[in-house]
């Protein structure tokens, strides 16, 4: 059963807020207001949902004294009874806390793991995997530093993915990234596994983290790979050392003003994840309702080419549309996990 003081509760603050607003508050606070409101909105309306539902409910069950009206109410009390546990549901999962950063932008960082070049190859199929599943979504993908092997592979990338919604749906794509496959190299036709890593991170803003000057150092440099669109000739790249926990990150776009606002954005969205990451350790509770652990060194999932199959560990979920999975269509494994964990977060509240 819901708390009725914290359904209360959470009408009074968006109760207050909308009379905030509609008073004119300041910029700042009116921006506050606004976001907060358009979060609690629908939470409220799933209140008064759940609310309508449970009153109709009692009606219906006063009627069924009334002989004239019995046969009517018990189809209602029958009706209302089936829906209402739905309505609860949905109230319930409205009600589980949010992870903060969920609306924010996401950093995705790939690097190739055990494999050699064809980890690298996998690196780069994994990153237009992202692409188009960004473009199918209608997010911006940008690519802020790629670095290529001779072969077309990735040796290290960074990107950015902006959208609605963005790392709360690719957050859960942090981890160990496992191929199996004939490599194109291989001349023997034998089955090769290799694997990659990926690193989902909110974005962070400029609250959240503040890097003192002296703390980093800034080189220019000219850009080095084996080609490509996103290497230039110019000494416009920038690397930025953050000296206190050794982070290097780099920006090779063509301008090098841009460079180092990009490689600035990079750095504090890596020591904000350390933050989140360190706060998260603090709290056992928390990781509990998170599917795997969260650790990127866990494996997450297998891409096995042969049989054409996809398989998440953490949930024990296995596809068999592996080139629509690669061809970007990664909805139906994300809503899979998403639902994993509101199940979770629910028995934990319930339990």
């Amino acid at each position: 059963m819901i708390p009725k003081d914290t359904l209360d509760q959470i009408t009074a603050r968006f109760q207050y807020l909308e009379a905030r607003m509609a008073e004119g508050a300041a910029g700042q606070d009116m921006i506050a207001y606004a976001r907060e409101y358009a979060e609690l909105k629908p939470v409220v309306e799933k209140i008064a949902g759940w609310r309508e539902m449970s009153a109709s409910l009692d009606e219906a069950k006063a009627m069924l004294d009334d002989p004239e009206m019995r046969d009517l109410a018990e189809e209602e009390v029958a009706r209302l009874k089936a829906e209402l546990p739905e309505a609860e549901q949905a109230l319930q999962l409205a009600l589980l806390p949010r992870d903060a950063a969920d609306a924010r932008p996401a950093m995705i960082e790939i690097r190739p793991g055990t494999g050699g070049e064809e980890a690298a190859l996998f690196a780069g199929d994994l990153l237009r995997m992202y692409q188009r599943h960004a473009e199918a979504k209608g997010w911006r993908f940008e690519i802020i530093d790629e670095q290529v092997t001779e072969l077309g592979g990735i040796r290290e990338l960074t990107a950015r993915v902006a959208g609605e919604g963005v790392f709360a749906r690719l957050k859960y794509e942090s981890g160990v990234h496992r191929v199996q496959r004939v490599p194109e190299t291989e001349s023997g036709g034998r089955i090769h596994t290799s694997a990659a890593t990926v690193a989902v991170l909110p974005e962070a803003e400029d609250v959240d983290i503040e890097i003192a000057p002296n703390d980093i150092r800034i080189d220019t440099m000219r850009a080095s790979g084996a080609g490509g669109q996103h290497v230039n000739t110019t000494d416009s790249a920038v690397r930025i050392t953050h000296i206190p926990t050794g982070i290097v990150v780099t920006s090779s776009e063509k301008s090098q003003h841009r460079n180092r606002e990009i490689a600035m954005q990079v750095l504090k969205t890596r020591l904000f994840d350390m933050e989140r990451q360190r706060a998260s350790d603090e709290r056992s509770a928390a990781r509990k309702a998170q599917v795997g652990s969260g650790d990127r060194s866990e494996r997450i999932r297998t891409y096995n080419f042969p049989q054409g199959r996809m398989t998440d560990h953490r949930i024990g979920l296995t596809l068999y549309k592996l080139g629509e999975i690669m061809g970007g269509d990664l909805d139906e494994v994300i809503d899979a996990l998403t639902s994993e964990t509101q199940a979770r977060q629910l028995a934990e509240m319930n339990g």
